[in-house]
């Protein structure tokens, strides 16, 4: 089928599951689609990150990237826009901007961060790690999984009025200063009389973030581009426990903010002449709907709203149409402690093969795998919206010697009296205690990693595409509520930007084939 056209020129990009969806390489395929059917010369004003912060990853030109906005080396992208619910760290910007020069992309020229996006920094970091151990240390609980990028701690600095924006690199070095000062006060004494962390595990802190970030940002250390201290954290360590070396944390920050501050700005005026001059804005999400800080379930969820309203909290425009691109995978992941229903088993041999390819792009964390749950994107759909859907990583589920064929998807759920939940109950104390129910299809055999169009698939993994759209749609629609149906507008079939079949057939014609 002819792919429908976008209903506004604000596209979406966000997650219907629990994250590492692969929203990264969809950016890619929206500017494609839009270069192709527009008149403009450059459709594309500007790839808006709207949401976390370092804690999103994705990958761009073979390097991994976590606060840059996807679509950095498309050089046809004027504006890598950082909308103000951002909290992101100035280090960071250089830490991911100089390999990608070095590589021969403009980008540090193509910032255009806005002046209330908020500052993160190692006080933040900190009190991440602190955070983590007083879970397990004071209240005996399982760590949250932070990323350990202070992204929580950041926005607990916007709700407490205690934010510092980009705009205080325009000002001057003392002002920023004294502000600093004052947030590392509140952090030490935070770590040390709340968390009540030790000495030890105090120093150890510097030496955790150190080991993190030089081992990832080695392929930079090794080619010449940064020196190993840049990623030496213990250099900002005070000479007591629970001190910092305020003069080099000073320095090393006002350094990065500064030399960006005339890429700080009103992104606000900036986007909307941009929207007036007819080109398109694509918001990049981090995270996904079920981890959003009111719709998930804490404390398994980020510290930021990730779904599509925040497209215009973060870029400060007014409230208009925008089309939203729901992506999931062809089977579901999971990274922390999430509950996970639909959870392979232990040794399950599809389960195993799949752990091969899910690592979290942050972290490096082993992810969890497990089937697709139709009842988590069906909600995610009926109480958030979305116009298409991108079903990533077909391929990873063609059956391997030793498998045994089968593909399973959860329609509903189950609790220990037979009642059946045809939504994800808001209430974590129901959902854990729930079984998922599976529908049974055949799996296939042929490599699909090649194929261009939905009639070049097998009959199969046609029919397990259609089964899990018809799933998702039954549980948006449960008890007589009736959407607009989206489209499945692209498979992915690989990790390359090549690897995508867009000539999927309407959803009406995939229903009849489910």
């Amino acid at each position: 089928m002819a792919l429908t056209p976008f209903k506004s020129q604000l596209l979406a990009d966000v997650g219907i599951s629990m994250g590492d969806e692969g929203k990264g390489r969809v950016v890619y395929e929206l500017i494609a689609e839009l270069k192709e059917s527009s008149k403009l010369a450059k459709p594309v004003a500007a790839v808006l990150k709207v949401n976390g912060g370092a804690n999103s990853g994705h990958t761009a030109g073979g390097l991994k990237l976590n606060l840059l906005p996807a679509g950095v080396i498309d050089p046809d992208i004027d504006l890598l826009a950082i909308g103000m619910g951002v909290v992101a760290d100035p280090r960071k910007f250089w830490w991911e901007a100089k390999p990608l020069e070095a590589a021969g992309y403009d980008v540090v020229s193509r910032l255009a961060i806005d002046e209330r996006t908020q500052v993160s920094d190692l006080c933040h970091r900190l009190l991440d790690l602190a955070w983590e151990s007083y879970r397990s240390n004071i209240l005996g609980e399982a760590p949250r999984g932070s990323t350990g990028r202070g992204i929580t701690p950041a926005y607990l600095d916007e709700v407490g009025q205690m934010q510092i924006g980009y705009a205080e690199f325009r000002g001057s070095r003392e002002s920023y200063a004294r502000r600093l000062a004052a947030r590392a006060d509140r952090a030490v004494r935070t770590i040390q009389h709340v968390c009540q962390v030790s000495p030890q595990e105090w120093h150890q802190f510097f030496e955790t973030l150190t080991t993190a970030e030089t081992r990832a940002n080695q392929a930079s250390i090794d080619e010449g581009i940064f020196p190993a201290s840049e990623f030496d954290f213990t250099r900002f360590r005070g000479e007591k426990p629970f001190t910092l070396n305020l003069d080099a944390l000073t320095d090393a920050y006002w350094e990065a903010g500064s030399l960006l501050a005339d890429r700080v700005m009103d992104l606000r005026e900036r986007l909307l002449a941009e929207l007036r001059d007819g080109r398109s804005i694509i918001g990049e999400f981090g995270q996904s709907y079920w981890l959003d800080k009111r719709h998930g379930f804490a404390p398994n969820v980020t510290a930021s709203h990730t779904y599509s309203p925040e497209f215009f909290q973060s870029a400060g425009f007014p409230v208009q149409p925008v089309h939203t691109v729901g992506c999931c995978k062809a089977y579901d992941t999971k990274v922390g402690t999430h509950i996970f229903l639909t959870q392979f088993p232990d040794k399950h041999p599809l389960g195993e093969r799949l752990k091969l390819l899910e690592f979290g792009t942050s972290t490096g964390r082993q992810r969890m795998v497990g089937w697709f749950d139709a009842v988590e994107k069906g909600d995610a759909l009926r109480f958030g919206g979305y116009e298409d859907i991108v079903l990533n990583k077909l391929d990873a589920l063609t059956s391997a010697p030793g498998e045994d064929g089968k593909l399973l998807v959860c329609t509903h759920y189950r609790d220990q009296d037979g009642k059946s939940y045809c939504e994800v109950p808001r209430d974590d104390r129901v959902r854990r205690a729930l079984q998922p129910v599976y529908a049974e299809l055949p799996a296939w055999k042929e490599d699909i990693s090649g194929v261009r169009s939905f009639a070049g698939l097998p009959a199969n993994a046609q029919r397990y595409v259609a089964f899990c759209v018809k799933s998702l749609l039954a549980v948006a629609e449960r008890n007589g509520h009736r959407i607009e149906k989206p489209n499945l507008r692209y498979i992915g079939v690989g990790p390359d930007t090549s690897q995508i079949i867009r000539d999927v057939p309407t959803t009406s014609e995939l229903l009849k084939l489910a």
